[in-house]
């Protein structure tokens, strides 16, 4: 019996008790997070998402949440698991964390040729994104039922530091600033660098946000840095993962040992 508990708590398995615990916590809080952004992209950023007439954004939001959820929900068990040292449960952990893997891997793969194969395409599409950012600033901003849009044009120009779908120019098409409520602005007030009442009758760069592309190509830029950081959260996270699985067969073969 003394030799029993004695093994059981040799210094190997208590080690990789211990780490295992460590890396659970660490891939839990890393789900956590990946939810959290999942989150923020809907709370925070749902006016630059109601510009666009693509849900690919939305659906990308929810998958992040989703994905966040199992890997939560992944970290919790392999906390049950190295804690109450159940090989049964350590079985079905590190399976989960394979087949994560494998996914995340899978998606990698397939974006990556997917980008490869529709580059023209989505040359094409981009075009058109473009065309619909244009019509729905120039359409509906400052419209009767459009507030929403209206409100999240003027963020998108404050927070990008931009003026326009292309160029400020495209202000002059403008159905608000043709009207008599403009009062002879030559763009929203929210394209001036220095946003008061009125500030928008004049469109000289010192005055303005003139960037080059217009706002559609800062909103491009901003949400390829966001896609660069989750592609290296999610290397981060894959290559935590093999550890883990190391750990996991680790203990697993240690307990099986020590049952024999």
């Amino acid at each position: 019996m003394a030799e029993a508990e004695e093994k059981n708590n040799s210094c190997g398995t208590i080690c990789l008790k211990y780490l295992l615990f460590v890396f659970n916590l660490l891939f839990w809080l890393a789900g956590g997070a990946v939810m959290a952004v999942g989150i923020w992209t809907l709370v925070d950023k749902s006016d630059y998402i109601s510009l666009l007439s693509s849900s690919t954004y939305m659906i990308a939001a929810f998958i992040l949440i989703g994905a966040g959820a199992v890997v939560m929900f992944t970290g919790i068990l392999g906390c049950c698991a190295t804690i109450r040292e159940q090989r049964a449960l350590l079985l079905v952990f590190c399976v989960l964390l394979l087949i994560i893997f494998l996914l995340e891997i899978t998606a990698g793969i397939l974006a990556y040729v997917y980008y490869q194969e529709c580059f023209p395409l989505c040359y094409q599409l981009n075009a058109e994104l473009r065309a619909d950012l244009k019509e729905r600033m120039v359409e509906n901003y400052q419209q009767p039922g459009q507030e929403h849009i209206t409100r999240a044009i003027d963020r998108l120009q404050q927070d990008l530091k931009c003026c326009g779908s292309n160029s400020s120019a495209d202000w002059r098409d403008g159905a608000w600033i043709q009207t008599p409520g403009a009062d002879r602005r030559l763009v929203p007030d929210s394209c001036c660098k220095t946003p008061t009442d009125h500030c928008g009758l004049r469109d000289h760069p010192s005055n303005i946000y003139k960037v080059e592309g217009g706002c559609i190509s800062k909103l491009e830029e901003f949400i390829l840095q966001h896609l660069l950081i989750l592609g290296s959260v999610g290397l981060g996270i894959a290559f935590i993962q093999i550890v883990g699985m190391i750990f996991t067969c680790c203990l697993y073969r240690s307990l099986k040992e020590e049952i024999y």
